[in-house]
């Protein structure tokens, strides 16, 4: 028995291993980029391409003013970008605030069809109803709690201007000094940001879209039928599978820095996650068998599909697995004397050992992004460094999540956002 628990356990960390291994290989692609001596020469855009920049918002009177604010403020020209926001079964005044501060404001109340994914759907059709002589090349997608640097859309322009017709930008909190659930949230995009999307960018490989800011072309749009067609609990990683499959390569424009607000209570924290894990299984069970055989027939993109399979195939299935598994030799000890206190003794370590490993790997993980991002983290030293102990805490909440995610029936919920900033408070 002693035996079977330490193959077991071998066995499972080896699939880890196995499965997650580039990851290792992006985060030294992503070190000699960021690091090289002679950096490569910037593109500048040959062309500056008129855009129109989409919100859903659903109550979110609060913070939407200052968003657009930011983007009004871009150095890019103002005459080029036009805002819109849909204003999405609200009960404030969302509608009015957005009036004021200079969007062109749609209002949608449908309590069947609810979502970020339907409020998109539905301002696209808005768009080319009554403003396709615009002719926009692109579309901005924003949540209503994000400010943007004031070279945002400059620097996505750029790459875009490269040919691009997906892109994803980086990732910054308004609220990362609030708590250590806040923090939590915004080590991972960071992370995400530059030891995820950066290396995809360098190794020519698709990136993923996160949540917010993101930029796609008409042309994509027009392939999905002239609208927005991803309405699971996460739409944006389905939208990611999608273009995946269909060859899209998504870039990533590190230069172009958005920050959001973090849920900052537990409750709301735990109510997101559970949206996103369960959306996770969503787009797992949907999209999950064609990445699988993409990712070994898909010749030009073999690789992309893989590591998107990666994405929503979640690394706490494994720690799960081992931690179920050891909980039931722990039982079975401990209700069997046969057994003996020897294999209770035994179960218990490697419960504990197996959470150490995972604690050391999300510590060095923390650690490297802090390290690196430290000029972009706008908190105090101690706070930095306090987090950096506090986020495999903040990681290991995931796993009740997870769990529950898997047999309860979740809906799309909105997240009340207060954290009222300007581009200048923040940083």
């Amino acid at each position: 028995m002693l035996k079977f628990i330490d193959i077991f356990n071998f066995a499972l960390f080896v699939i880890f291993t196995v499965l997650y291994s580039y990851q290792a290989v992006y985060t030294a692609v992503a070190l000699f980029s960021k690091y090289r001596k002679k950096k490569k020469e910037k593109y500048v855009a040959k062309v500056l391409h008129r855009y129109a920049v989409l919100i859903a918002a659903r109550n979110e009177e609060a913070v939407i003013g200052e968003l657009i604010k930011s983007i009004r403020n871009q150095t890019y020209p103002s005459e080029l970008v036009d805002i819109f926001v849909i204003a999405d079964n609200c009960t404030d005044h969302t509608a009015q605030s957005a009036k004021a501060a200079g969007a062109i404001v749609y209002v949608r109340n449908d309590q069947t069809l609810v979502g970020k994914g339907y409020a998109l759907n539905y301002m696209l059709g808005k768009i080319k109803q009554c403003y396709s002589d615009k002719n926009y090349e692109g579309y901005f997608v924003f949540d209503a709690d994000n400010i943007l640097d004031e070279n945002y859309i400059a620097e996505m322009n750029n790459q875009f201007d490269k040919g691009y017709r997906v892109l994803t930008s980086y990732r910054n909190s308004k609220n990362y000094d609030y708590n250590w659930i806040t923090s939590g949230y915004a080590l991972w995009f960071l992370h995400e940001a530059e030891y995820l999307n950066r290396p995809r960018m360098e190794l020519n490989t698709s990136c993923a879209i996160s949540g917010t800011g993101f930029l796609i072309h008409r042309d994509v749009i027009e392939e999905n039928g002239g609208g927005w067609k991803h309405y699971l609990l996460t739409e944006d990683i389905e939208f990611s599978m999608c273009e995946v499959l269909k060859g899209e390569v998504i870039g990533y424009c590190g230069s172009a820095m958005l920050y959001d607000e973090q849920p900052i209570t537990f409750e709301q924290s735990w109510h997101q996650r559970m949206r996103w894990a369960k959306g996770f299984y969503q787009v797992l069970g949907k999209y999950g068998k064609a990445l699988l055989v993409g990712s070994v027939k898909n010749k030009a993109h073999k690789f992309s599909c893989y590591d998107m399979m990666m994405n929503i195939t979640p690394a706490l299935l494994i720690s799960l697995t081992s931690l179920f598994m050891n909980l039931i030799f722990f039982a079975a000890a401990a209700m069997s004397p046969d057994i003996g206190y020897r294999v209770e003794h035994h179960a218990l370590l490697a419960m504990v050992t197996s959470m150490l490993i995972y604690y050391l790997i999300l510590f060095a993980m923390g650690l490297l992004t802090t390290i690196t991002e430290w000029k972009k983290i706008h908190c105090t030293t101690a706070r930095k460094l306090w987090n950096l102990f506090l986020f495999p805490f903040f990681m290991f909440t995931y796993l009740p999540i997870a769990i529950v995610a898997l047999f309860k029936k979740v809906e799309w919920k909105p997240i009340a956002h207060t954290c009222v900033k300007s581009i200048e408070e923040v940083r």
